[in-house]
């Protein structure tokens, strides 16, 4: 990965972020970049987790003051655990542990945000696989299998708060099985040489993580990342809790 071109475009996204004011990626700032990308945290996710921050920012009202990169890494590390958990690098076996996985180790604290209810979890999928209907951006299969696991979401919403145990274990479970009959019914409607595509940006995202990782669990990884990429194409949600 090239540490200056992407502390470059970092610098050129806060620019573009805070309507055009100047934030250099400078001195201890740019060391702090400089580490993103040596624990191969992807530009696209550092850009994610910037626009998470300035989204947070703006909700709270107008602002006078620029948006400084040192204020977005919370957001940045946020947004690569939650695609390190999702595509399974630095897990168990997964090989090339972060910087922030390190420092767990070590014995500090872990960054722990608080999770949605399960109930929340549902309102939030069937939100976004109804709009995802709405937008007329998919036909055939695959939306009548959107439309089948709306119908399912939505009538298991009311019973989701108060089950408990076995229940709500089973429950789970059914969830993450309607999430993976969906994907295949996404991957199936998808275009053979999209899907090449998808692929191909999933092996540069983990590019510096192939040396460190089995041959196996690498090719896991990128399929997985190219499942995210492809429900980020077609906006689905993750069904699975």
């Amino acid at each position: 990965m090239d540490t200056d071109a992407y502390c470059r475009d970092i610098e050129a996204h806060l620019c573009r972020r805070n309507a055009g004011h100047l934030v250099r990626v400078a001195g201890p700032a740019f060391e702090m970049v400089a580490g993103w990308a040596a624990m191969g945290i992807p530009l696209k996710l550092a850009l994610r987790g910037i626009d998470r921050a300035v989204e947070r920012r703006d909700a709270k009202g107008p602002s006078r003051r620029p948006l400084r990169v040192e204020f977005c890494e919370a957001d940045v590390l946020d947004a690569f655990d939650e695609w390190r958990r999702a595509v399974g690098v630095g897990t168990a076996g997964g090989g090339g542990l972060g910087q922030a996985e390190s420092a767990e180790s070590a014995g500090d604290e872990p960054r722990q945000r608080p999770g949605p209810s399960l109930r929340a979890h549902l309102d939030r999928v069937v939100t976004r696989l109804t709009d995802c209907l709405a937008s007329g951006a998919v036909g055939g299969d695959l939306e009548r299998a959107i439309d089948r696991a709306v119908t399912e979401l939505g009538d298991a919403r009311a019973a989701s708060r108060g089950l408990r145990g076995e229940a709500r274990a089973a429950f789970i479970a059914r969830l993450q099985a309607i999430d993976a009959e969906l994907l295949a019914s996404a991957r199936a409607a998808t275009p053979r040489d999209v899907l090449d595509a998808l692929t191909v940006e999933a092996g540069h995202e983990l590019a510096s993580f192939r040396e460190r990782m089995p041959v196996e669990d690498y090719a896991r990884a990128v399929e997985a990342a190219t499942n995210k990429l492809l429900r980020e194409r077609l906006r689905l949600p993750e069904i699975a809790y």
